[in-house]
């Protein structure tokens, strides 16, 4: 028989969004999802900063536009006082400054508002188990950024530097696939390996190109040359 101390803790959730029917159905979506639980839920984001200094929190919902601040810097209040918090950013905002920015912060996913309920649970337990849930449209503004390419990764004549980190065949195989739009569940299924297997290898790859969620590893991966050009 379990004991109390045994049963696994729930995951604690906090959201920001300031638009009050929007917050009560991202409410309502964490409260219905098995294993989740709201820890707090804002409609202003300095109130949020406030309160994430002192409280932890495993998955932080937030939104860009706020009435007091911007949803940036509840980001990056969140990555300085909860290190170990998943972000995921849920704005109507899909520009390419606003994405670039959320993510260079510290945001894991960037999801464009309109999604139903069941797609904010999935989209958590993505963000848990390692991955960057991104609408389809901001993946592709992200991939079109990297293939644009980074003239600071160039050399004089224009040629492309050689990359400075070196990926396994396994680890490039998977990162290609990523890169393609597949999740980790049918990475493993491709692949015939298991689930923790590809969080392992992505782990390894995050590491090595010194990233923390998937858009980065892509943009880094392709601007490196490490890329597949067919990987789009």
């Amino acid at each position: 028989m379990a004991t109390e101390t045994s049963m696994p803790k729930p995951i604690r959730v906090a959201v920001v969004e300031d638009d009050a029917r929007t917050l009560s159905r991202l409410c309502s979506a964490i409260e219905h999802e098995s294993g989740f639980v709201l820890a707090q839920s804002f409609s202003c984001g300095l109130p949020a900063i406030a309160w994430l200094r002192n409280n932890p929190v495993d998955i932080l919902l937030t939104d860009l536009g706020l009435p007091d601040t911007s949803g940036i810097e509840v980001i990056r209040a969140c990555v300085e006082h909860q290190a170990q918090c998943d972000i995921m950013v849920i704005t109507m905002f899909g520009d390419e400054k606003n994405v670039l920015t959320s993510i260079e912060s510290g945001a894991m996913g960037y999801i464009l508002k309109g999604i139903d309920e069941m797609d904010v649970g999935r989209a958590m337990r993505d963000l848990r188990a390692g991955g960057s849930p991104m609408t389809p449209l901001i993946a592709r503004k992200v991939l079109t950024r990297a293939r644009r390419g980074d003239p600071s990764a160039a050399g004089q004549d224009g040629s492309q530097q050689a990359p400075s980190v070196s990926l396994t065949n396994r680890e490039a195989e998977i990162l290609n696939l990523i890169a393609r739009g597949y999740t980790y569940e049918e990475v493993s299924k491709l692949l015939s390996v298991s689930l923790s297997t590809v969080q392992t290898h992505i782990k390894n790859t995050y590491g090595k190109l010194a990233v923390k969620s998937r858009a980065e590893a892509v943009y880094e991966a392709n601007r490196m040359g490490l890329l597949r050009s067919g990987a789009f």
